[in-house]
């Protein structure tokens, strides 16, 4: 679902992360029609270092 939300509102993505200045300057980039390609692949990029970030979290934590 995240991922999906990445590709369509890239700046919200990063409010559901936890990241609300990098989705402040997503809305400022995405305003513009050429730069929604960029916010989209960075909002990707962010989603999946979230995941792995958490991933790593899981793994100490669990030992």
């Amino acid at each position: 679902m995240r991922l999906l939300l990445a590709l369509i509102l890239p700046w919200f993505q990063f409010f559901t992360i936890g990241r609300p200045i990098a989705g402040i300057i997503c809305l400022i980039l995405q305003i513009t029609i050429i730069g929604w390609i960029p916010a989209a692949i960075w909002s990707v990029y962010a989603l999946s270092q979230y995941k792995t970030d958490r991933k790593i979290e899981r793994a100490v934590t669990g030992r």
